[in-house]
């Protein structure tokens, strides 16, 4: 926790050093980043093994873009600073709450996006590179100002958190296979139930704070349910895909249709309820399903 100037220094020594480590990992959205390196590694993973030290590319691989997606956290937390003090979910966030300055946190944002992008030019390849630097440029850019004007910010956002299994696939084989579509595809999907759901958890708070995450005119929830269910079935049509083409055998295909009927069962929940449990039942579904999907089809490879 933080600790007011007034209090007496030893207690704020006392607890510097964990204040310090929480204000990083909050300002880095360490859990977020933390998703960003495990779908970057299932990418790295499900591609064809590169010749040579593969293990070595695969670290730097994933150094790379941590850095990256810690440099998309900190500009996203810069740019929507004033906001957050609105939201008491984020009021507390060290550029909100004054903990850091805003100019410290431009130059670590973007020291840390050039490092990590110049790290994966360096140490992987031009293609690597340049889907973290977009995957970078579309969260700062395109989501975060989107966020405060149309609820399509949701997909803009899940475009860029669906590239990082593509960094993963081309950084240890550089070309484009469809293997590598089909990892985007499965992590857009998936997105879109996850977080369609803690819009709606949230959506008095976001609405507050000015942030357009739902349809103006869907006060019942009937929209926001309905989608999360049909990008719940593509989500199923799509994690079909490795088998078809021959990434996977057909254990991971059975594993993930139980996966899917799950999310299907909590997303038709969602559709009927439309309240905060149900919302938040699929919500904790959706983090379940990914670690599982993810985990067979890398023990799925063929």
């Amino acid at each position: 926790m933080s600790r007011t100037l007034n209090e007496p220094i030893e207690s704020v020594a006392d607890e510097a050093v964990p204040g310090m480590v929480g204000d990083v990992c909050t300002l880095t959205k360490a859990r977020l980043t933390t998703l960003v390196l495990l779908t970057t590694l299932v990418g790295f993973l499900m591609a064809p093994r590169p010749d040579g030290n593969w293990w070595l590319l695969m670290l730097h691989t994933l150094f790379g873009t941590a850095l990256v997606a810690c440099s998309a956290a900190v500009l996203n937390q810069v740019i929507e600073a004033k906001v957050d003090r609105l939201m008491e979910r984020t009021r507390n966030r060290p550029l909100p709450s004054g903990r850091l300055h805003p100019v410290r946190a431009i130059f670590l944002g973007i020291a840390m996006g050039a490092v990590g992008t110049g790290w994966l030019v360096f140490f992987t390849n031009l293609l690597a590179a340049g889907f973290a630097l977009a995957t970078l440029l579309i969260y700062v850019l395109a989501y975060t100002p989107m966020k405060r004007r149309t609820p399509l910010c949701i997909s803009i956002g899940a475009v860029s958190g669906a590239l990082p299994p593509v960094i993963g696939w081309v950084a240890a084989q550089p070309s484009l296979d469809a293997g590598a579509w089909i990892l985007f595809g499965v992590l857009f999907f998936w997105q879109m139930p996850h977080f369609l759901s803690i819009a709606w958890i949230y959506r008095d708070e976001y609405a507050q704070a000015g942030f357009v995450m739902l349809r103006r005119k869907d006060i019942g929830g009937f929209a926001t349910a309905m989608e999360s269910l049909i990008f719940t079935i593509a989500l199923t049509v799509v994690t079909a895909l490795p088998t078809y083409v021959h990434l996977t055998g057909t254990g991971y295909l059975v594993g993930a249709l139980v996966c899917d009927l799950a999310l299907f069962v909590f997303a038709v929940q969602f559709l009927l309820a439309r309240n905060r449990v149900s919302a938040r039942r699929l919500f904790f579904a959706s983090i379940i399903y990914l670690p599982f999907l993810l985990f067979m089809m890398v023990l799925g490879k063929i």
